[in-house]
């Protein structure tokens, strides 16, 4: 189910400074006695913090409902102040209706937080459905948001909490957020002993939780209220949920240096794991990921199906990961938006309609006439546009070589792993072309493209991935009135001093050797297109230099990401219908096959492979998740099998 179109939350801000106050619900977003007051006391003093997060290397905490972002300040705050805080804190909010950037800004204006208020402010995202992640504190403080339905967005989410914040306007005014499918729902990512706090003593609301298996307390009320609830997860029998895939581990290893293994190590050092990254060829990015530069952007169609919200929940990410990046130095590139020009049949009118019909704000995509885009690109464009305010381009190899030195990564270049087996002690040892160990650990990740699928244990289903050949062309290039991105029949992009087109794709063994050396025959094609594109004209043949990539795909365009599944799960048919129910290898996860649009994807699919492998929350749906699974191809196979 694509999820609703989201109605940002209806604000009064009385003018005697009171509470600010929700017309649509009738009621106040926090008592008189103040937000933060009412959230240190309730909610993390209800729920045993700071104390309870003591000496954690990760600490979750889920909210259902953030509203103006108070109990997340509160949280931020202890954990800044507690010398014993954990490692990572990780909170997981949702809201059905958010605050809109300016009304956020408006209620954290005197904020006595000031730093964390501003940095929350400024880090707002686009009011889009689905999850978005926020990281702060050098990514020790992450938050979650999911922008939706609770009861619809809770089954979707793959944590282990270890504090509840059930957060909402009053039982009476929205009661679908304190309902027993909502508890329920809440209890089956609860850790055990999952402790949860509120400010309400309701009835019904002791007797959702109690039925969802918790046991009740109540503790001193705060702003008026003489009481409040407590509780702790202690249900008699333990939730069955789908496979787990963590592993308890201090290292990992990643097998390739591109977009794909960076992003993975990047994760996986961010969690506190030692990293190595083994590469075959000598230096990283060697392969696709080499190239002087690419574009990173955001999809929008009408269905907004699986892959149009995976690459709209990815751009989004790669947005703030690479912007981070950038501006730390080092790494080239801009986050200052990109125009892709409609597609055949589509029309300004037409897209505008379905971004309203799908309530996507201009922040994540705008439909401009070909006169706007013209003004936009500075360029003559030849027909309707979208914008992605947030899209852009980067130095895939420059972003790739800061990740690897990053704390905790170490890089070994020249180091072809040829065979992957399970030692008695359980973990994986990686053998070079002479037998020798190159390295073992209980967590290995296959990002190296065609190669991970040989590596990787037989599996139920081959996976159906085909290389295809792409070069890019560049030249010179003075001033140029190309002023951003311009993506359609391949695309045009200005950088310092030269500018880049490309690319050109064609399917292993459809047109001549599996080579790596430009041809003038397809320099020839990027600039024919670059010419279409820009109105432009191209230079001299003779002025291109050129790059060729070989980038994997799968046959359904998706990548493919997760625990490698058992070829026999040893259970029933009617039991593998679903991804997240297929047994897998332990401690065995792939990232390959992100196509020609592996600077969007790589930032997020790396983080979703190591929440993964260490049971942190996932930074997408489940639906998204099995989407990209390596064993849907299995899990489609059951669906479709006679009888």
């Amino acid at each position: 189910m694509k999820p609703a179109p989201l109605r940002p939350a209806r604000i009064h801000f009385p003018a005697d400074g009171g509470p600010p106050e929700a017309p649509d619900f009738g009621d106040v977003y926090h008592p008189r006695v103040g937000a933060l007051a009412q959230a240190r006391h309730v909610f993390l003093g209800g729920n045993g913090l700071p104390g309870r997060w003591a000496g954690r290397g990760d600490f979750t905490v889920l909210e259902t409902g953030f509203g103006l972002g108070h109990n997340l300040l509160a949280l931020w705050d202890a954990w800044r102040a507690d010398p014993a805080r954990p490692d990572r804190l990780h909170v997981v909010s949702l809201e059905l209706h958010p605050p809109t950037a300016a009304d956020l800004a408006r209620t954290h204006a005197e904020s006595p937080l000031p730093d964390l208020a501003g940095a929350l402010v400024a880090a707002w995202p686009p009011m889009a459905p689905g999850l978005h992640v926020l990281t702060f504190e050098d990514g020790r403080l992450r938050l979650t948001l999911g922008f939706g339905d609770a009861t619809e967005l809770l089954p979707k989410l793959r944590l282990q909490a270890d504090a509840l914040l059930l957060d909402g306007f009053a039982p009476d005014r929205n009661p679908a957020l304190w309902s027993a499918p909502l508890f329920k729902a809440v209890a089956r990512l609860a850790a055990p002993g999952c402790t949860a706090a509120t400010w309400s003593v309701a009835r019904a609301v002791h007797e959702g939780l109690q039925a969802a298996g918790f046991e009740l307390a109540r503790a001193p009320g705060i702003g008026g209220k003489r009481e409040i609830t407590t509780a702790r997860f202690a249900p008699r029998v333990a939730p069955r949920g789908p496979v787990p895939l963590a592993v308890a581990t201090a290292d990992a290893v990643v097998v390739g240096a591109g977009l794909a293994g960076a992003a993975a190590a990047r994760a996986l050092a961010q969690a506190g794991l030692r990293v190595t990254v083994l590469d075959a060829a000598p230096e990283p990015a060697s392969g696709a990921s080499g190239n002087p530069a690419g574009l990173f952007h955001a999809i929008v169609n009408g269905e907004d199906g699986p892959y149009a919200r995976l690459f709209r929940a990815a751009a989004l990410r790669a947005a703030q990961v690479y912007g981070e990046a950038i501006a730390a130095g080092g790494v080239a590139g801009a986050v200052q938006g990109l125009l892709r020009l409609a597609s055949a049949g589509q029309d300004a009118p037409a897209m505008q309609a379905v971004l309203d019909r799908l309530g996507l704000p201009p922040a994540v995509a705008e439909a401009l006439p070909a006169a706007a885009a013209t003004s936009r690109a500075g360029v003559p464009v030849a027909a309707d546009a979208w914008h992605h305010p947030r899209g852009g381009w980067l130095a895939p190899g420059e972003w790739v070589r800061q990740q690897l030195r990053r704390p905790g990564v170490a890089f070994v270049g020249g180091c072809a792993v040829r065979q992957l087996l399970r030692a008695a002690d359980g973990r994986w040892q990686l053998l070079g072309s002479d037998g020798r160990p190159l390295a073992a650990s209980a967590l290995v990740v296959l990002a190296n493209a065609q190669q991970a699928a040989t590596l990787a244990p037989p599996g139920p289903r081959p996976w159906p991935l085909q290389r295809v050949r792409g070069q890019v062309s560049w030249w010179p290039s003075g001033a140029t009135p190309l002023a951003m991105p311009l993506a359609g029949d391949g695309y045009a992009l200005p950088l310092p001093g030269r500018l880049l087109c490309g690319a050109t794709q064609q399917r292993e063994g459809d047109d001549g050797p599996a080579d790596t050396a430009p041809r003038e025959a397809d320099h020839r094609f990027n600039l024919d297109r670059f010419t279409r594109l820009t109105g432009l004209p191209a230079p001299p043949l003779a002025a291109c230099e050129g790059r060729v990539g070989w980038r994997l795909v799968s046959d359904d365009r998706l990548p493919v990401a997760g625990a490698v599944p058992l070829a026999d799960p040893g259970l029933a048919a009617s039991r593998l219908t679903q991804a997240r129910a297929w047994p897998r290898h332990t401690g065995l996860f792939v990232l390959t096959a992100l196509g020609s649009r592996g600077l969007t994807l790589a930032p997020l699919l790396g983080e979703l492979v190591a929440a993964q492998a260490l049971g942190l929350p996932w930074p997408l749906e489940q639906d998204l998740a099995d989407a990209i699974d390596p064993a849907r191809w299995a899990v489609r196979a059951v669906r479709h099998a006679p009888g």
